[in-house]
Parts: structure tokens; C-alpha cells; sequence
């Protein structure tokens, strides 16, 4: 039996957190989709077609993992990629309250899907993609923080 998972998010911008998290949980499944929401309530600087592509460059090395852009319900993409695990990071308590909710939400719409919690490496443990954006937006240097292809994309898109 193959197990196949779904590593769901807006990822506006892909950070070493997600690709370190998405690495991890490629080594426990053997298929891994990196669901790339549309997001339209989120204001996101990069389309969806630029995430899904910058995600796929940054993905080439790991052969187990699929990126794929979503713009319906969790569960119901789950439902139509025959997946029932979603792989979630979860860096402090706050986003564990709010991961409770959205576990719950789905196991009501999808009986069968389950939410599997990963926490980040030390390292990665405090950035966040909003963190990472501000931080650029004013100048900082987000090197450390992010894949080279998607730091001189956000280079580029910023003034």
C-alpha cells in the first residue's frame, strides 16, 4: 500500500521552514504533494502560477514530491488526489490552536482525513512567510531564510 500525503499552503513565499518540513515529511510518505493554495482572501504578492512554479524549481531534488495550485476546499482537493493525511507545521501554541480548528473542520468534511503535526527544525522555528516578506520589504537581508531562486524572486518584486 502507498501512502500519499498533502502538504497544504499559501507558501507566498516558500521559506527554508517549508522546504526543510516538506523535505522531512517526503521521507515519510511515499507521495507528498505540495498543495499551493490560491489564497484569494490573502493579499499574496506572488500569483499562484508564479508560487507553484518557483516551488517547483526549488522541489527538483526530492522525486517523491508533486506541486500542484488548489483553489477548493481542503477537503475536497484531499477527495480528488485520493490522499487522507494533511502534513502541518506547527512552530508555537498559537498556531496550534489554529491547526486544532482547521484539523477538526476537515476530519468533519473528510472522515477519513487525518492531520499529522511536524514540528520545525530549531532553526527554522521562528520564520513565517509574512516574517520573511517585512523583513525584505524594509531591507533585510532574507538570504538565510529562503531558497535562492525564490530570494531573487522576491527581490525583484519588491520596490
Amino acid at each position: 500500500m502507498t501512502t500519499k500525503a498533502i502538504y497544504p499552503g499559501t507558501f507566498d513565499p516558500l521559506t527554508n521552514g517549508h522546504l526543510d518540513l516538506l523535505t522531512r515529511a517526503s521521507h515519510m510518505f511515499d507521495h507528498l504533494v505540495l498543495a499551493i493554495a490560491a489564497s484569494q482572501s490573502k493579499n499574496t504578492l506572488f500569483t499562484l502560477d508564479e508560487r507553484v512554479a518557483l516551488a517547483k524549481e526549488v522541489t527538483q531534488h526530492l522525486p517523491n514530491v508533486e506541486v500542484i495550485g488548489f483553489s477548493e476546499l481542503m477537503a475536497h482537493f484531499a477527495q480528488n488526489q485520493n490522499a487522507n493525511i494533511l502534513v502541518r507545521g506547527l512552530r508555537a501554541v498559537a498556531d496550534f490552536e489554529y491547526e486544532l480548528q482547521l484539523a477538526k473542520m476537515n476530519h468533519h468534511l473528510m472522515p477519513t482525513l487525518e492531520s499529522v503535526f511536524l514540528m520545525p527544525s530549531e532553526e527554522w522555528s521562528f520564520i513565517s512567510s509574512s516574517l520573511v516578506k517585512e523583513v525584505a520589504k524594509h531591507g533585510g537581508d532574507v538570504t538565510h531564510f529562503l531558497p535562492a531562486p525564490i530570494e531573487k524572486a522576491l527581490r525583484a518584486r519588491l520596490p
